[in-house]
């Protein structure tokens, strides 16, 4: 009995497979996913059944492409030309795989693992705990089923901006949720004031100077936890306790990777 995080599969189902092969995933054994479960790959309705069948096998936080698919379902946004995820809107059962996908949270945390996952980072002004409350809030407006379609579908293109960029220029409840929505799945750098910098998608070495990586900033608060992340596939792996990235860039050729979290060790699969 195992519990694997997997770096972002964007659709490549067949990846996946042979990676849960190599691992000899059986149904003891637990997946968490890192965000990014879909789109830009070859196949977003076999992984989104495949995870979803998983039921409680599988724990999921959702990243920025899982985001921009559901604000695309619910009129929030227009699709982009790259955008793969239109099998599952017309699928028969594509207002079900929706639905679970907008349920899934934005941050997951195992205190008997000593592990936390989210998709792109956690910002270094939240402690931990902090970081479950804005989560959780943010939850509680997304996994809403009380409202009309016309307000999720407000509330999911308010979350579209890059500013505020910095905690303390937060003031309106909408400039709250924008800013944890950036946190946990947008952000990779952060200026010299500590304000986000979102256009950056290179590698450590390419940094702006004074830049730096969101985990390498001070903190407000240790987290006390392993942190187990995706989407910042130009790192090609970050593997530096107590932070692991593990989107290896599967969709752009590169490999899929699995995160043993009971003893932090590796596999990958080429695509």
């Amino acid at each position: 009995m195992a519990t694997y995080a997997i770096g972002d599969v964007q659709g490549c189902f067949d990846s996946l497979q042979k990676l849960l092969a190599s691992i000899q995933f059986n149904d003891q054994d637990t997946l968490w996913f890192c965000g990014d479960m879909i789109n830009r790959g070859p196949d977003d309705l076999a992984t989104l059944r495949f995870i979803k069948g998983l039921g409680l096998q599988a724990k999921c936080v959702l990243g920025n492409h899982d985001m921009h698919a559901l604000a695309v379902y619910h009129g929030a946004r227009k699709a982009k030309s790259g955008d793969t995820f239109v099998d599952v809107f017309d699928a028969d059962d594509g207002p079900e795989l929706m639905h679970w996908l907008q349920h899934q949270p934005l941050m997951h945390h195992d205190p008997a693992l000593n592990f936390t996952m989210v998709h792109a980072g956690i910002s270094p002004h939240w402690s931990l705990p902090t970081a479950a409350i804005q989560a959780k809030a943010f939850a509680n407006q997304l996994h809403s089923d009380s409202r009309h379609a016309d307000q999720t579908s407000q509330f999911l293109a308010s979350l579209y901006g890059n500013e505020p960029a910095h905690i303390d220029q937060l003031q309106t409840e909408t400039e709250h949720h924008r800013f944890t929505f950036n946190s946990f799945t947008r952000m990779r750098i952060l200026k010299p004031s500590g304000a986000m910098e979102f256009r950056f998608k290179g590698s450590m070495a390419d940094i702006p100077e004074e830049h730096h990586a969101w985990f390498e900033a001070a903190r407000q608060a240790p987290f006390n936890s392993n942190i187990v992340f995706g989407h910042w596939s130009a790192l090609g792996g970050y593997y530096n306790p107590p932070f692991f990235c593990i989107d290896t860039g599967c969709v752009w050729g590169g490999q899929l990777t699995a995160l043993r979290l009971d003893d932090q060790s590796l596999f990958h699969i080429n695509n």
